[in-house]
């Protein structure tokens, strides 16, 4: 009797219990966790809100644009400044770049003029032979002093990068085969720079 009362009062207890378990409390943090789920809807509405709207992206465009075309067409301008002040230096350039030399050259012409003066005065030749003679070597100098370097060909190997074969001959010896055996014209160098081949005859 007393065993059946009590597997009614164990029944009775788990009856509660599982009672208990179906209405437990939702808590806060529960609560915040199920708002949580939809949180992020207001965060997207007031991003649309505050998004450019197309006339503000449009003007945004054209602004750039504004300040990338005047900043190109300074530029043309600056480059066509430039172009124009190039060539003009450029053309004086051509017209007055033998100024140097030329003034350089103007005391020899002058001496010449004197030399040329003299001749009709006096039958010394010796005298006047010995006034050219300074009157040349007064031209040479300047004319090193302006860069140009006078080529030694004779003796030399041919090369056709200074020099240019005007008639071949037989070579007197072995050695002198290839060689520059004499000269008929001066070949010149400008500041290293060939401007006037020099005439030759080669030995073969």
């Amino acid at each position: 009797m007393n065993t059946d009362n009590a597997q009614k009062d164990l029944h009775t207890e788990a009856a509660h219990n599982a009672a208990a378990d179906t209405h437990e409390e939702i808590t806060p943090q529960d609560q915040a966790a199920t708002h949580g789920e939809t949180s992020d809807q207001p965060n997207a509405e007031e991003e649309a809100e505050n998004a450019p709207t197309i006339e503000e992206q449009l003007a945004a465009c054209q602004a750039e644009v504004a300040t990338l075309k005047d900043k190109y067409l300074r530029q043309v301008a600056e480059f066509d400044n430039y172009r124009k002040r190039t060539l003009k230096e450029k053309t004086e350039l051509i017209l007055n770049g033998g100024e140097k030399v030329l003034s350089a050259l103007l005391p020899i012409l002058d001496d010449f003029e004197r030399a040329q003066a003299n001749m009709e005065k006096s039958d010394d030749v010796a005298t006047l032979k010995e006034g050219v003679d300074l009157i040349l070597d007064k031209l040479q100098k300047t004319l090193a002093g302006q860069g140009l370097q006078k080529m030694e060909a004779t003796g030399k190997d041919f090369d056709t990068d200074f020099h240019e074969a005007v008639a071949l001959i037989p070579a007197p010896t072995e050695a002198e085969k290839n060689k520059v055996i004499d000269c008929v014209q001066t070949g010149y160098l400008l500041n290293e720079k060939v401007i006037r081949h020099a005439k030759v005859v080669v030995g073969q």
